[in-house]
């Protein structure tokens, strides 16, 4: 009786835990809360109605994503613009993706090739900026950005690597929302269709370069370094 108990109230309370974790998640992509803004349980569990646990449960999980800090205090605030912090992200991304990438070009099949071509379209087609959702990337744009990268990368066939992908991806995306702001004429359009057009073609060393420099210029487009275009061919 005890465990069937159990088992009635706990599908309950993780329900609540997953809206209130996702209402912040989208709030904090939104722009809803400023870089280095404060992000406290109290004034949160009030706002949502629920319990301050089940805030601090969601900021935690937040906090294990990279889209929220803990402070020496124990409370809670949005990442500051921190060019240290996104160099980091930046650097193991561009360390670990390019050589996932060349294990994918060597080892994708056809099948992988298929669904490099549909995410690719589905990206292509994807408006990046909506009205209603303000100047960040659109939701729709983001997901269909993330489905992208990572197909480029399932060829692999490396569960691991792939599982390394999805958390420094999740930590870089408020990266990628802020750059958006200090460069809105990056032609991304064209940074896809040039590592689809490498990685389909299997050329490994053009996909890796692409993507490298792909990466470094997100991390530029935030802290506001120059960067260094690589030469392209009219």
């Amino acid at each position: 009786m005890t465990q069937t108990a159990h088992t009635s109230t706990s599908p309950g309370k993780l329900m609540l835990s997953e809206q209130v974790y996702a209402h912040l998640r989208d709030a904090i992509m939104r722009g809803d809360h400023a870089p280095g803004d404060a992000l406290k349980p109290q004034d949160l569990a009030k706002d949502q109605g629920v319990s301050l646990a089940v805030v601090r449960e969601a900021l935690v999980r937040l906090v294990g994503e990279g889209l929220a800090d803990r402070l020496p205090n124990r409370g809670f605030a949005v990442p500051a613009v921190s060019d240290r912090r996104w160099q980091e992200i930046a650097e193991a991304r561009r360390t670990i993706e390019p050589v996932v990438l060349r294990m994918s070009i060597e080892r994708g099949d056809v099948d992988w090739e298929a669904r490099v071509r549909a995410a690719h379209h589905r990206l292509a087609r994807t408006p990046a900026y909506v009205p209603e959702e303000g100047e960040y990337y659109s939701a729709a744009w983001s997901e269909a950005h993330r489905v992208f990268h990572r197909t480029l990368l399932e060829g692999c066939g490396n569960p691991v690597l792939l599982e390394t992908f999805d958390r420094t991806w999740t930590a870089s995306e408020l990266a990628r929302r802020w750059s958006a702001q200090h460069n809105p004429g990056r032609d991304a359009v064209g940074e896809h269709r040039r590592l689809e057009e490498a990685a389909l073609a299997r050329d490994a060393d053009t996909a890796a370069e692409v993507l490298t420099q792909h990466l470094t210029r997100t991390a530029a487009d935030l802290t506001g370094r120059p960067h260094r275009e690589p030469a392209q061919e009219a």
